[in-house]
């Protein structure tokens, strides 16, 4: 495929010379590729400004006359070398640069972790309105995996103590990257757990989980991009519910009175209702986009599991 968008495959094209050039350039090339996107972008075109843009070092809302600046010859190779990676790897461009923002922060991610993209962050921007009632003096993160939305919560809930329960050795070193990261260690705390098998005694105003929900088989045939995540982040199960059911039926023992889960099951909500037809559940809409978030109060979900 390089071989035929450039002759001289080591170097730019001698036609490229201006900003606007390399995102021309690249979103037309990721495109012929076949690249899959969904980690953070969902098209070539803004794939493409986000790396040339951070190759270059230059915010994200840089004036629209900078696009016509022209390159120097290093800065030329340095944003070639990039997009040639993305196509050449597949690997998503959060993994190449090694970090992405969520909540307007900054998190540090590579392929220990999932790259963050949860509308749950829409949640915690609007403080979990309408349906967290009391004050959230403790916040869990399960299935934490980089620590984003737990430390996101952490910013938004500045008294509240928050701990990032994570089974992945792996990922809990990408969490305490990003605690150190934004200086938050005396709030946040990251543990070693198997849901909530480490955490036995604790109780939280607010539990908050991005657990895996994607069922093995599509796991399976998900894009080349998607195989550069975790797997253990990923799949759970023949309909992608077994952590969730495990989630449903442990966390009354963990929530506070009044206390709320919030849980995304992304794309499974259709596995979701074949499993659990009469939970109680509320479905938050987003205007950023984004779906399959439910929400249930602790005495709705000690109800619901009475009955069943």
């Amino acid at each position: 495929m390089l071989s035929t968008i450039s002759a001289a495959a080591g170097s730019p094209p001698p036609e490229l010379h201006t900003v606007r050039d390399y995102v021309r350039w690249g979103a037309s090339a990721f495109a012929r590729a076949g690249l899959v996107f969904g980690h953070g972008t969902d098209n070539a075109l803004d794939e493409a400004f986000h790396l040339v843009l951070w190759a270059l070092k230059l915010p994200a809302d840089l004036p629209a006359i900078y696009l016509e600046a022209a390159l120097t010859a290093e800065e030329k190779s340095s944003v070639w070398a990039l997009l040639r990676e993305r196509i050449e790897t597949r690997r998503p461009a959060a993994y190449l640069i090694g970090e992405i923002q969520f909540c307007g922060l900054p998190f540090t991610v590579d392929e220990r972790v999932l790259i963050p993209r949860s509308p749950i962050g829409e949640m915690i921007g609007q403080g979990f309105q309408p349906w967290l009632t009391v004050e959230p003096l403790r916040i869990l993160d399960l299935c934490a995996g980089s620590g984003c939305i737990g430390i996101a919560c952490a910013q938004a809930f500045l008294e509240a103590r928050v701990d990032l329960a994570e089974l992945s050795p792996a990922a809990l070193e990408v969490c305490r990257l990003n605690i150190a990261r934004h200086h938050c260690g005396e709030q946040v705390h990251a543990l070693g757990s198997d849901l909530f098998e480490a955490l036995q005694g604790q109780r939280y105003e607010l539990i908050v989980s991005n657990p895996p929900y994607v069922p093995e088989a599509e796991v399976d045939a998900l894009g080349p991009e998607f195989q550069h995540e975790p797997r253990l982040a990923l799949a759970a199960g023949s309909d992608g519910m077994d952590l969730v059911e495990r989630i449903l039926r442990e966390a009354p023992a963990h929530l506070s009175e009044g206390g709320l889960l919030v849980c995304e099951i992304g794309g499974s909500q259709e596995e979701f209702n074949a499993r659990f037809p009469d939970i109680p559940v509320s479905w938050p809409e987003f205007e950023r986009g984004g779906d399959g978030v439910f929400v249930i109060g602790k005495a709705d979900l000690e109800d619901w599991l009475q009955g069943n």
